[in-house]
C-alpha cells in the first residue's frame, strides 16, 4: 500500500506545531521554575545573613555589658549567655542557607535569646536606678558630712578664739616698770664703776579673770652687746617651745590685786657702757620691757 506523503504533510504540519507548542510550553515552565529556583535560593541567603547579623548585634550587646555592669555575679550570667550566642552563631554559619528547618531552629533559638536579654537589660536597669539613689544618697551624706565638718570646725575656731581671748584676759601684766643701778649703801648711781647691784621693780597689775596661785616671775637683763646675764647655764625657762636663759626669779602669791615685785642682781662681773634692757615673764608669757642706760 502506498502513502500518499502529500496527504499527510498538512496533519504532520500541525503535530508538529502541537509539539512545539507544548515544548515552548515545558521549556518556559523550566525557565520559570529555575528562576523561582534562583529567587527562593537569594531569599534564603538573604535569610540566613539577616539571622547573622542579629546574631552579632546581640553578641556585640552583651560585650559591651563587660564595661558597665559592675556586678560581678550578673558579669558571669552575662558572659555563659554571650558565650551561648558564639555558639549558636558558629552553628549558623555552618548551616546551608536552604537548610530551613535548621534555620527555622536557630530563628526561635534568638527569639529565645532576645527575651532573655530583656530579662537581664531590666535588671542592668534596676542595677543602675539603685546604684544611682546610692550615689546620691551618698552625695547628700556627704554633703552633710561636709557641711557638719564646716560646722564643727567654724566652733572649733570660735572656740579656740574665745580660749585665746581668755587666755589674753588672763594674762598677768608688769606696769610701773623701774630699773636701776645702786653701790653698796643702796643709794642710785649712773656709773657702773660705782654700783654693786641692779634692782628692778615693778608692780603686776590687778587681774580678776586669772587663777589665784603661785606665779614664777623671770627677768632677763641684756646688756648692750646682746649677752644675758644669768648666774648659771642651767638658769632657764620655757618661752615659745624654747628654754632661754633668766637672770633673776621670784615666786608670788598672786590673789588678782596688785602686786609689787623686786628682784636683786648683784653685779659680779665686768660691764660695758650702753644702753641694758630688762625682761619679765611669766606663765610663758613677756609681760613687761624696760631700758636704761649705764655709763662706765
Amino acid at each position: 500500500m502506498k502513502i500518499d506523503f502529500r496527504e499527510r504533510t498538512p496533519q504532520l504540519i500541525a503535530v508538529i506545531g502541537v509539539l512545539a507548542i507544548v515544548l515552548a510550553i515545558v521549556i518556559g515552565f523550566l525557565v520559570n521554575k529555575n528562576a523561582e529556583i534562583e529567587d527562593m535560593q537569594q531569599q534564603f541567603t538573604l535569610d540566613k545573613q539577616e539571622l547573622e547579623d542579629e546574631y552579632e548585634a546581640i553578641s556585640l550587646q552583651y560585650e559591651g555589658f563587660k564595661f558597665s555592669v559592675q556586678n560581678d555575679s550578673l558579669l558571669y550570667k552575662l558572659e555563659n549567655e554571650r558565650t551561648k550566642v558564639m555558639r549558636l552563631q558558629e552553628e549558623l554559619r555552618l548551616t546551608k542557607a536552604t537548610d530551613q528547618a535548621e534555620i527555622r531552629r536557630l530563628k526561635d533559638e534568638l527569639s529565645t535569646l532576645r527575651k532573655v536579654l530583656r530579662s537581664y537589660i531590666h535588671q542592668i536597669d534596676s542595677l543602675n536606678r539603685l546604684n544611682e539613689e546610692l550615689r546620691a544618697e551618698n552625695r547628700q551624706i556627704t554633703q552633710q558630712f561636709n557641711e557638719t565638718s564646716r560646722t564643727l570646725t567654724q566652733v572649733s575656731q570660735e572656740k579656740e578664739q574665745l580660749t585665746e581671748k581668755v587666755s589674753l584676759a588672763a594674762q598677768l601684766v608688769a606696769t610701773n616698770i623701774a630699773v636701776k643701778a645702786v653701790n653698796n649703801r643702796g643709794k642710785e648711781q649712773s656709773r657702773l664703776s660705782r654700783s654693786s647691784q641692779f634692782v628692778v621693780t615693778f608692780t603686776i597689775a590687778r587681774n580678776i579673770t586669772t587663777e589665784p596661785g603661785e606665779r614664777t616671775i623671770y627677768v632677763r637683763l641684756m646688756t648692750p652687746d646682746g649677752t644675758v646675764l644669768s648666774k648659771s647655764p642651767t638658769h632657764t625657762f620655757t618661752y615659745e617651745n624654747r628654754d632661754i636663759l633668766y637672770s633673776m626669779q621670784r615666786i608670788v602669791e598672786y590673789g588678782g590685786e596688785e602686786i609689787p615685785v623686786t628682784l636683786y642682781w648683784d653685779i659680779e662681773e665686768f660691764l660695758m657702757a650702753g644702753t641694758y634692757k630688762a625682761d619679765i615673764f611669766a606663765n610663758g608669757h613677756h609681760i613687761g620691757t624696760s631700758s636704761f642706760n649705764m655709763e662706765e
